[in-house]
């Protein structure tokens, strides 16, 4: 169970904005973030966090709503600190130019206390579609509005090069996975040569998108 509390709400709460509790809001947030990028499978507690806070879960309540407002507006927040991968408009270049940005952008961003609050968030909740969509539909939805996003930033650095957009989409379907699998070994430690698997995926990728 993801967490011990929770109300089941298909949307936020609308709340009167005023600075201090825009203020309270964004200070949730960020403990949230803070308390999930420790890894600690515990971190995906509603009461953990209002503990951490130094407030009480109906606080937390009264600003989401239940514990899936809690995660999608984490989520959101993330999403928009991250940005739209700017890196991949402005790089120009050849086709192994644009895939090194990408990856590097990448590796940078799995670095982030965000991304490692993500990870921990994302393997405590349900691994079924159906089932995360029934019972965390906001952070389903959340989640789900990340791909297309992702997908059209990678469609505009290669869209001047004339790519095939098919293989432009399977890259980046590929690109998220093998990447956190590198960030991963590189944090749990491993006898492979990580800056030499790096080369050969951008080696790789660039390979296959320049047919």
């Amino acid at each position: 169970m993801v967490a011990d509390t929770r109300i089941a709400h298909m949307t936020e709460p609308t709340r009167r904005a005023n600075k201090r509790g825009v203020a309270t809001r964004e200070t949730m947030i960020e403990v949230a973030i803070s308390s999930l990028a420790t890894g600690d499978p515990a971190a995906v507690s509603g009461n953990r966090i209002a503990r951490e806070v130094g407030v009480t879960w109906g606080a937390i309540k009264y600003q989401f709503g239940d514990i899936d407002g809690l995660w999608a507006a984490v989520l959101r927040h993330t999403a928009q600190r991250r940005g739209d991968l700017p890196a991949t408009d402005k790089v120009g270049g050849t086709v192994a130019d644009r895939v090194t940005a990408l990856v590097d952008g990448m590796v940078s961003g799995l670095g982030t206390p965000e991304a490692l609050a993500i990870e921990t968030l994302r393997a405590a909740l349900p691994r079924e579609q159906a089932e995360l969509e029934r019972d965390y539909p906001l952070t389903a939805a959340e989640l789900a509005s990340w791909k297309p996003g992702w997908d059209a930033a990678c469609a505009r650095a290669f869209a001047d090069l004339g790519v095939d957009p098919v293989r432009v989409r399977q890259v980046a379907a590929l690109l998220p996975a093998a990447l956190r699998g590198l960030t991963s070994e590189r944090v749990l430690g491993t006898y492979s040569n990580l800056d030499d698997a790096r080369a050969g995926l951008i080696g790789s990728v660039t390979a296959y998108l320049s047919g």
